[in-house]
């Protein structure tokens, strides 16, 4: 399957890490990509200098690419642009809302001009809307969506350790391009494609959304601990080590109460028979799952676990 998209090309107007995680699967999959940079280059080049002098997010993100520099200010460079996308079947764009527009190259001209080419647009909040024409960032999607509301501890909200905005993005992106390469296959057609960050990732908070809307339930930070599952969570051991251990269903629960507790009768005790009366007595259950992994070493917790 490596090289399923062979023949395929696809022109992409990028930056940062939404748009080149989408074209990256792309080309990982044999698509020819043409990478177009602003003569400064992807800012991306410059977030860090650590993987022999170029940027983490950049090695990832660009592998496999040809890369052209082109200042679309300029109306012969608008032009090599206009003759890479006259060729391609895929063209995807994440520049700042409103820019690929004045440039000439926005998705309803496209499509118009080219009935089979697939069109994909990446954006921070999407095409309408109060925000639609704001620049965003992925600490701001996440605190937007109510992500960072849930992550964290007690003492406050955290943003997630990776770009996961930007790359729920591109990930959306991505399997949306390829339902539109498999469409045009059947119809001929190609489409118009547009992803933002915050509905995205807002699909992702459905779990709490619901939570919230159908039930008294309310979704609180939890640290490494989830708010809707125990016992879920890091646990200190003898020697100062933690194992970070979740139990998913009940069948789970009765072998980890009678080969690991070695307290079968925990199974049917008053607060811990199921789920969510183990919600309820979390702090107890915590006391007695510690107790028990202060007794083993990483080691041979792991060992029992297993």
């Amino acid at each position: 399957m490596q090289n399923s998209l062979e023949g395929i090309t696809v022109v992409a107007v990028e930056q940062a890490v939404a748009a080149p995680y989408a074209s990256s699967r792309l080309a990982d999959a044999g698509a020819r990509v043409i990478k177009v940079e602003r003569p400064e280059g992807d800012f991306a080049r410059k977030y860090d200098k650590l993987v022999r002098g170029q940027s983490a997010y950049f090695v990832w993100l660009n592998r496999g690419k040809e890369s052209v520099c082109l200042d679309l200010r300029l109306e012969a460079d608008r032009a090599v642009l206009d003759t890479l996308v006259a060729a391609a079947d895929v063209f995807i764009q994440n520049l700042k809302p409103g820019s690929i527009e004045k440039l000439g190259f926005g998705s309803a001209d496209l499509r118009r001009r080219f009935p089979r080419l697939i069109t994909c647009d990446i954006s921070g909040f999407g095409e309408g809307g109060p925000f639609s024409h704001l620049k965003a960032y992925d600490l701001i999607v996440q605190a937007e969506t109510g992500l960072c509301a849930i992550t964290g501890t007690q003492q406050g909200p955290a943003r997630v350790g990776v770009s996961v905005c930007d790359i729920s993005a591109g990930m959306t992106a991505h399997s949306a391009i390829l339902q539109a390469l498999y469409h045009r296959e059947v119809t001929g057609e190609g489409a118009s494609i547009q992803v933002s960050l915050f509905d995205a990732v807002a699909d992702w908070m459905n779990v709490p959304v619901l939570q919230h809307d159908y039930s008294s339930y309310h979704t609180v930070r939890a640290g490494v601990k989830h708010p809707s599952l125990a016992p879920y969570g890091a646990y200190r051991c003898a020697d100062g080590k933690d194992v970070i251990f979740s139990v998913q269903n009940d069948r789970e629960w009765v072998n980890f109460c009678e080969k690991f507790l070695k307290r079968p009768e925990l199974t049917r005790a008053l607060g811990f028979a199921d789920n969510m009366e183990r919600l309820g007595h979390r702090p107890q259950l915590d006391e007695i799952i510690e107790l028990r992994f202060s007794e083993l070493s990483c080691h041979e917790a792991m060992q029992e676990l297993e």
